[in-house]
């Protein structure tokens, strides 16, 4: 169908707020491989009162429809934390985003495209990155390889034809993020195991779990190394104490101890890795097409999240301070906290799998750590660049 037969229009209603939160479990209920995540949390996402993100970006949500009827939705943003980067760095002044891409057909999708990118024209845009849903720390990336299983948690999933749907609009790759599959029941080769052992005998490091009693000190130590660590990566944006703090609420129910090491140099905190129990895998058995679980659904929810089994796990977030990066000590610390959360994800949580990422294709420091330990590529997310 042609695209003069599609209107797109802003969300402006709390009808239109519905429709564009409803629209992603109606065209993914048919996908075996999508996790609906709870309906709370995606209102919450796209709501100012929900997401820290607004206090620093513009957003604007989008519906197409078809003879009245939903058939599409966008959303349109930018983020002013981005502009204020290096343009080397894959931000910058004048690069707006678009992301939350859902469409029955391409022609929606091409009338939907072609809506944000004049949205962020009008607001002084000259270049997008995209798909972002919504800023790089929370689903940056299209999927275009790894459809056939499901995304874990803070992973997102895309339809494959989606792809095809961006580049006819002559949108080019500008990164791809990899997520790497590890069997944790395994252990790492012997190399790996001396450079471990090394570690431990060397009175300058310690390797210590995170105390959840200290919560927000932790975090706070955690978010210092994140942002010192990430500052020169492509795509960084500032993590600010509002979002640190949001996603610690968040999260603080699957914080385990066992699962989240800080790594110590003569007591200084050097280093971090962040892992969490794979939640997408309950909430794949028991929350609705609609985002809502049933009342059995939130007490077999709750009762996972209180105590996972079977759990395998997923490493978010990871990060050595700047000053040690592309050092053999970089390398030996993430191996050790590596090998920590490994054991005690098998002892403590009998998981089987483990999933690290996102890390950028050119990050040759932790793409050389992925496949020392013997880990394979399963899921590629594509960020696209177009001048507007």
């Amino acid at each position: 169908m042609a695209q003069s037969q599609i209107s797109i229009t802003p969300v402006t209603t709390k009808a239109d707020f519905d429709a564009f939160i409803d629209l992603a479990y109606r065209l993914n209920a048919d996908d075996p491989n999508y996790v609906p995540q709870l309906r709370a949390e995606e209102v919450a996402k796209f709501t100012p009162k929900g997401n820290p993100f607004f206090e620093h970006a513009r957003v604007q949500l989008m519906l197409a429809r078809r003879g009245g009827r939903v058939t599409g939705r966008i959303s349109a943003h930018i983020d002013e934390l981005a502009l204020t980067q290096p343009v080397e760095q894959g931000m910058g002044p004048g690069t707006g985003n678009w992301g939350a891409l859902e469409a029955e057909d391409e022609a929606t999708a091409a009338a939907l495209i072609a809506a944000a990118e004049d949205w962020l024209r009008s607001q002084g845009m000259t270049r997008v990155l995209a798909p972002m849903n919504l800023s790089v720390w929370e689903e940056p990336g299209l999927l275009v390889m790894g459809h056939d299983h499901p995304p874990m948690v803070m992973m997102g999933h895309h339809k494959p034809h989606y792809q095809g749907w961006i580049e006819a609009r002559g949108y080019e790759q500008a990164k791809t993020l990899y997520t790497y599959d590890l069997d944790i029941t395994k252990e790492f080769p012997p190399l790996i195991q001396r450079i471990v052992s090394s570690g431990e005998k060397n009175g300058r490091i310690n390797v210590r779990k995170v105390d959840k009693s200290k919560f927000d000190a932790e975090a706070a130590t955690i978010l210092d190394i994140l942002n010192d660590a990430w500052s020169d990566n492509w795509g960084f944006v500032p993590i600010t104490d509002a979002e640190i703090a949001h996603t610690g609420k968040k999260l603080k129910p699957l914080v385990r101890e066992d699962l989240i090491m800080i790594a110590e140099l003569e007591g200084e905190p050097v280093a971090f890795m962040m892992t969490l129990p794979d939640l997408n895998s309950i909430q794949k058995r028991v929350v609705g097409k609609n985002g809502k679980p049933s009342l059995l659904g939130w007490i077999k929810l709750g009762l996972w999240i209180l105590k996972p089994k079977h759990a395998d796990m997923r490493v978010p977030l990871m990060g050595v301070r700047k000053r040690l990066q592309s050092s053999r000590l970089a390398s030996q610390l993430a191996f050790m906290m590596i090998e920590y959360i490994r054991r005690a994800a098998v002892a403590n949580y009998q998981g089987q799998r483990g999933e690290i990422g996102w890390v950028l294709d050119d990050n040759q420091g932790m793409n050389a750590i992925a496949d020392a330990i013997e880990s394979k590529v399963n899921k590629e997310y594509r960020i696209y660049a177009k001048t507007l």
